[in-house]
């Protein structure tokens, strides 16, 4: 459908009030391939197309969706919407006066580049049932005793997106606006289960991000899945973490669960607003962590998991920096938080889909890597924990309390890391941690993930450097994870 047609749409749309609308329209093709028991368990192929109108009026957001995307279907649509409109806010008579020539995409354009190589819509479905089973012959030759099960799963998702939208007041910074974007994601996870005796242990592995088929150039299918079978299976010989108090040093290959969920969600200006995150209400300019932690999210980096050339409402990409050297910069908004609090969209505003609103949502969260050497770090600690993969976990975003698995870890003795631990959990509070981080480490890793909010999924990158952690309570037996 053509801008122009759009643009009429959502003067129906405003034609009885309101600051601002916007259209949303998507066209996803996603291809599944799972295998399970030795087997491929499922394929599936299947295509969503669908629309969603946004009305906003002051602190008022009125939202609706269809899979009828033709312009009969979306004029009905808009005018639903508007009849919706409280009538307190109904003000508006008259024709509405707005840009002749709407701003298309190649006029808001971003400097962004997520080059896509292999399209994997070229990719014949035997080459990726292929990798499937390869991913599964490699993990269970790594120990066919003890490895009692293998899950491997690829996806690809193609989705092409244009966002139509219009602010007659200009209070949203628009008076016009139209893009369109095609995001690829390409997904191989590599879930192990191994077995002796009672004790059972997992070796998860994925690999992913906004990217075509040539991901499997850059990375060894064999090597992912080695190392989730090997994991899996030295987790059953480790002995039992201890408990108590203790230094706690984070590699880069943990991933950045922590950040994410310790501070990320508490920055997401919704949260922020609704007083759901009170450690960081009316605390920009002021310390909130270590002056060694500096905390960014940023969408522009090329091919991860959570970037995007522009975001669900049509903002540019943009790099965020959250914390500066441990003090509080900036929040996370979309459009409408954004209105709330008399600034700009840092273009974080995200959905899961057509049939979604946005919110202000995470993309690449990360701590920026320090100077010192991660094996500097391991032999700066007495006695402490080295932990290499993080698990599943639990945050109160009330009051920052948590919960985290340590999938992987082992004891630092003397500076020198000892044997390999099993049942160890994280406890502590995230605004207390992160001001107790004693030392950065000048590497950096990332790992991918999806992450739940308002009952909406959307694709994330965590990722941190090793970084040091002063003390933090070491528990026994994980009782409960949340998975991302």
């Amino acid at each position: 459908m053509d801008k122009e047609k759009l643009m009429e749409i959502l003067k129906i749309a405003l034609s009885r009030g309101g600051d601002f609308a916007d259209i949303y329209i998507e066209n996803r093709f996603t291809n599944q391939i799972s295998c399970e028991d030795n087997k491929i368990e499922k394929i599936v192929s299947g295509q969503d197309v669908g629309a969603g109108i946004r009305l906003i009026s002051g602190e008022s957001s009125i939202y609706a969706s269809t899979n009828k995307v033709t312009e009969a279907g979306l004029k009905e649509l808009a005018k639903e919407i508007t009849s919706s409109l409280p009538e307190s806010e109904k003000t508006r008579k008259g024709n509405l006066s707005f840009s002749s020539n709407p701003k298309s995409s190649s006029e808001s354009r971003t400097n962004v580049v997520h080059r896509i190589e292999k399209p994997p819509s070229e990719v014949p479905i035997e080459e990726k049932i292929g990798l499937v089973l390869l991913g599964n012959r490699i993990a269970r030759e790594v120990d066919k005793d003890r490895i009692k099960q293998v899950s491997i799963s690829y996806s690809d998702t193609t989705v092409d997106i244009t966002i139509a939208n219009l602010s007659p007041s200009l209070k949203y910074g628009v008076n016009g606006n139209w893009i369109e974007e095609k995001r690829i994601y390409t997904t191989y996870l590599v879930n192990v289960v191994a077995q002796q005796g009672e004790i059972i242990q997992t070796g998860y592995e994925p690999l992913g991000g906004v990217v075509g088929f040539e991901l499997f150039d850059k990375y060894d299918i064999k090597k992912i899945a080695r190392e989730a079978a090997e994991r899996a299976v030295k987790m059953l010989f480790a002995k039992r973490a201890p408990t108590g108090e203790m230094a706690v040093v984070l590699t880069s290959a943990a991933g950045g669960t922590m950040i994410h969920e310790a501070i990320g969600h508490s920055l997401e200006a919704d949260s922020v607003q609704k007083k759901v995150s009170p450690a960081y209400a009316g605390m920009l300019g002021k310390k909130v962590t270590s002056e060694l932690v500096t905390v960014v999210d940023d969408p522009t980096i090329p091919n991860q998991r959570g970037s995007f050339h522009f975001d669900d409402e049509g903002t540019p990409a943009q790099k965020t920096i959250l914390v500066e050297r441990g003090i509080l910069r900036n929040y996370l908004y979309d459009r409408f938080t954004a209105q709330k609090d008399r600034t700009k969209s840092t273009g974080n505003g995200r959905r899961e889909s057509y049939h979604h609103q946005p919110i202000p949502r995470m993309s690449n969260t990360y701590i920026v890597p320090g100077e010192h050497e991660p094996e500097e770090i391991i032999r700066s600690v007495k006695k402490g924990l080295l932990v290499k993969k993080m698990g599943g976990g639990q945050v109160n975003t009330a009051n920052g309390d948590f919960v985290f698995e340590v999938k992987e870890g082992y004891e630092i003795t003397n500076g020198k890391t000892g044997e390999i631990l099993r049942g160890a959990t994280l406890i502590g509070n995230g605004p207390e941690v992160l001001d107790s981080i004693v030392m950065v480490g000048s590497d950096l890793g990332f790992n991918i993930g999806t992450c739940g909010k308002d009952g909406q999924l959307v694709p994330v990158t965590d990722g941190q450097p090793t970084i040091r952690i002063k003390k933090l309570t070491i528990g026994g037996t994980y009782m409960k994870s949340t998975l991302r």
